[in-house]
């Protein structure tokens, strides 16, 4: 075995930042607020997240996106909908969220079903981003092969020209929102005794219960 290798295997972190009690809010999203409120404070982009996705061949695919928004019901990012994301989304709208904030050797996981939220929210939100970004949306057919890169930046270039100032938003681009089924908080212990208390939907309510590290 190859000796990096060998020195991960040995690499072994005791996690001691903090614990989780029994004494939790009776529902996620207040919990969830809190932690990433404490994630924003130590950590670098705490809002990355890992999205992932089973598409119509039950093949699974895992990408970063930003949380952009969040409600009593769910979390929020955009994307292109004809990306391999949205054509996932299409066809399976079941999806897992990661969160990892390792400052505070914390992960928050979720599993929920994924929809589109309506055209005026993703206009809303269209209208904020920088105008690059604006035409980026625009001149990527996301996850499709590109011939070069000059053609995607001779696109942008024509995309100038065609929005002299205000650039519409595409019809193949906005938001999703999660609406969570079940969310679990992790936090690290020593010895590997982790605590993960873990909400699930039963019946509109939350329910509430730890399972093992």
């Amino acid at each position: 075995m190859d000796d990096f290798l060998k020195e991960l295997r040995n690499n072994h972190h005791n996690f001691d930042k903090g614990k989780l009690t029994d004494y939790v809010p009776e529902e996620p999203f207040t919990f969830f607020k809190k932690w990433y409120k404490e994630a924003f404070e130590f950590q670098k982009e705490a809002n990355a997240m890992s999205l992932s996705t089973v598409g119509a061949d039950g093949k699974p695919s895992s990408r970063i996106v930003y949380l952009k928004e969040l409600s009593d019901q769910g979390f929020i990012f955009f994307t292109n909908y004809q990306s391999h994301k949205g054509t996932d989304i299409e066809a399976n709208p079941y999806v897992s969220l990661l969160f990892f904030w390792p400052e505070l050797e914390r992960q928050v996981r979720v599993e929920g079903r994924a929809e589109k939220i309506p055209a005026a929210e993703s206009d809303d939100y269209f209208k904020s981003r920088p105008r690059s970004s604006q035409l980026g949306a625009w001149a990527s057919q996301q996850s499709r092969k590109l011939v070069s890169r000059a053609k995607l930046e001779e696109k942008i270039h024509q995309l100038n020209i065609q929005f002299p100032t205000t650039v519409p938003r595409p019809e193949n681009w906005g938001g999703y929102i999660v609406f969570a089924e079940k969310i679990e908080f992790w936090q690290g212990r020593p010895s590997r005794l982790h605590d993960r208390i873990v909400y699930e939907l039963e019946n509109n309510q939350w329910a509430i219960y730890r399972i093992n590290p």
